[in-house]
């Protein structure tokens, strides 16, 4: 198959898109939970740090296996370092990986990754070749030890193997050696649109799953994204074989499938739209006691998981607590939380009020 799981996949395509600090492994769980979309993608994960056996990274890899078919994206410069973690991906059982050529936040760009390499596709391609290298070997039998993982990343994936894909954790067979597909995610342009050229770009140094969100680096969420260069690109894709996914600025499933029919795309990733929202791809708003027994599941397994702070999972509550009587004395509760037990007890007192 030219393009792995992707043409196996119901058409049109709407996915989770990758979003940093959101689509960690408690709100995908909760996606997939709430309204399963036809991809899951991770959060970035920086290659670099996991080249030099930074295992605090490794969590935002946990996954569940009602996720698949699920992609891990990676960011960073350092073209072996893309190599040793697409490897290490392919090891973990995830059924495709993404660079990240578009992320637009300086501290990412400045360093010369993310959108930044719009502007560098010499380094660009160097990267494809890498991942597209530790794929193939991953395939042809490649060791963890062989292809230089670090003994911290190997020694975190020992004690936590039931985290990746479910209770039965990493069983690898020689029949799940197989190869994955590579895609990439960017923007229409750095400063300028450059959008099909750079769209040629990729697609001649052998990317074959493409997602373009329709903004520049210099726009970063301003302004509205651009659908009608999106189109465009979607033109180039289809002559070429190329799977092509719109990004930006989509609100409802209805308006999903609008932008998929008026622009030729093959689909569409959602990003911010799914915030508070996991069920966006259910096409159905829960009633709010639903909604709270969501809340209350979504806490509980990011407990269970126990690698982040309590602190980081506000934001989530924050997103949840609006649209409904009583949301904002909620969310202000919400904020004083400190654990499971005081979103239960919350919920609890919230949930006598409205019998």
């Amino acid at each position: 198959m030219e393009h792995g799981f992707w043409d196996n996949l119901k058409k049109p395509v709407i996915g989770l898109a990758p979003m940093d600090g959101v689509t960690d492994p408690a709100f995908r769980y909760m996606v997939a939970s709430a309204g399963k979309p036809s991809v899951i993608f991770t959060e970035f994960v920086n290659v670099e740090g996991l080249a030099r056996g930074a295992e605090k990274m490794m969590p935002g890899f946990f996954y569940s296996k009602k996720e698949h078919p699920i992609v891990a994206q990676l960011f960073g410069t350092e073209v072996d370092s893309f190599y040793k973690v697409a490897v290490l991906l392919c090891y973990l059982g995830f059924d495709g990986i993404d660079i990240n050529m578009g992320c637009p936040v300086n501290k990412i760009a400045s360093k010369g990754s993310g959108a930044a390499l719009i502007r560098n596709p010499k380094l660009a391609k160097k990267i494809i070749q890498s991942v597209k290298k530790g794929i193939d070997d991953f395939a042809n039998g490649i060791s963890l030890e062989n292809a230089g993982i670090h003994e911290n990343i190997i020694s975190f994936i020992k004690k936590n193997k039931n985290k990746f894909g479910g209770k039965d954790g990493i069983v690898l067979k020689n029949s799940d050696r197989k190869i994955i597909p590579l895609s990439v995610k960017t923007r229409i342009g750095y400063s300028e649109i450059c959008a099909e050229e750079w769209a040629k770009s990729l697609i001649s140094f052998g990317v074959k799953i493409l997602t373009m969100h329709g903004r520049t680096l210099k726009q970063l969420y301003s302004g509205e994204a651009n659908w009608e260069v999106l189109g465009k690109v979607a033109k180039i894709c289809k002559k070429k074989g190329v799977i092509f996914l719109g990004n930006g600025d989509i609100s409802s499933l209805d308006e999903a499938n609008g932008k998929i029919k008026k622009y030729g795309c093959d689909g569409v990733l959602i990003g911010r739209a799914t915030n508070g929202n996991p069920w966006f791809f259910g096409g159905k708003e829960p009633s709010v006691k639903n909604r709270l027994s969501i809340v209350k599941k979504h806490v509980k397994y990011f407990e269970k998981l126990a690698y982040l702070p309590f602190q980081t999972l506000k934001k989530h509550l924050a997103w949840y607590t609006k649209g409904f009587e009583g949301a904002k004395e909620m969310r202000m509760e919400f904020m004083q939380a400190q654990s499971g037990k005081d979103i239960d007890r919350i919920i609890e007192e919230f949930s006598q009020k409205i019998k």
